[in-house]
């Protein structure tokens, strides 16, 4: 019998879609605050956003998600169900038996540096539309010289709220492309993999020990309830953990183009601890231990109801 399974692949391209509706209104709310200063906190937030652009202002950027994020979460479930049989065949010469918490650490582990290929330019595209009505600040600009007497020019801000620098997600592509290269579609891969190898564990490894104790009767499959109450917990505690990473990604992504403000990850660290101190790196941790719940509950529990239909032939 082989290993590979192609319905984790279908089913998870499913689920990602359901999670992608549920979550991108708080997905854009996290970004505007890790990625800018103007926000006081979480409700100011929400309240500028919605005063400015109207409730369609949460939704900047979803198509592209809508069409990226579930070929994502496709790769993410499939190549995580199939490296769990993987491991188990060659550790137990049997695809069927249970992993345990090292064999699902390394599957969890090995999905995080494989999403990264796929999901860094599906997250950069997204959070560039989603940034493009920022404000750009002075520190985002670099002057040629001084005025004449060798006074320094101070400029504030540069308000270009409704000058778009993209028409949509292909324009947005095209433009790095042309601009940067293809190595500008992975700008801030680095922090993404510092995010995703320890999320991913934090993610996989909750649900399937939150699945078992709510399973107590050692059931295949577990009760709907269970699936969602696992599945939330742990995306949860998979984003609230993974914030300091996320912060450094959406920063790196978001950078500015009139004026690159990181040079790489440890700058990134560096400038943004000098400047805004330590709490900078949990900016968005209540968004994300919010936002998580119902997107990964979602997940997870259209992801085992379409493989349990999917199995069912």
């Amino acid at each position: 019998m082989s290993c590979f399974h192609l319905d984790d692949f279908v089913a998870g391209w499913i689920g990602g879609a359901s999670s992608v509706v549920v979550g991108h209104p708080l997905d854009t709310v996290k970004t505007r605050l890790q990625a800018g200063n103007s926000y006081r906190n979480t409700l100011h937030c929400i309240l500028t956003i919605y005063r400015k652009e109207t409730v369609a202002g949460f939704f900047k950027g979803m198509s592209f998600p809508l069409a990226s994020i579930t070929v994502y979460n496709s790769l993410v479930f499939g190549f995580f169900s199939n490296a769990q049989r993987l491991i188990s065949k060659y550790r137990h010469c049997d695809e069927r038996e249970d992993c345990g918490l090292l064999d699902l650490a390394l599957a969890s582990g090995l999905t995080g540096f494989v999403s990264v290929g796929l999901g860094a330019p599906v997250d950069l595209v997204k959070i560039r539309l989603q940034m493009q009505t920022q404000t750009v600040v002075a520190e985002n600009l670099q002057l040629a010289g001084n005025p004449a007497g060798g006074g320094n020019l101070q400029l504030r801000a540069l308000a270009v709220a409704d000058q778009r620098l993209y028409r949509g997600p292909l324009h947005c592509v095209s433009s790095i492309l042309r601009s940067e290269g293809l190595q500008g579609l992975y700008r801030g891969a680095g922090a993404m993999l510092l995010r995703d190898i320890p999320g991913y564990t934090l993610y996989f490894i909750p649900y399937t020990v939150l699945c078992g104790l709510l399973s107590p009767d050692g059931r295949s499959s577990a009760h709907p309830a269970s699936i969602c109450l696992a599945g939330g917990l742990a995306g949860s505690i998979s984003w609230v953990t993974a914030t300091p990473a996320d912060v450094l990604k959406s920063r790196m992504q978001a950078d500015a183009q009139l004026h690159r403000k990181y040079s790489g990850v440890l700058h990134c660290i560096r400038h943004s601890y000098r400047t805004e101190g330590l709490q900078v790196f949990f900016r968005g941790a209540a968004v994300n231990a919010i936002r998580g719940f119902p997107m990964s509950a979602t997940m997870f529990l259209t992801y085992e109801l379409s493989l349990k239909f999917f199995r069912s032939f």
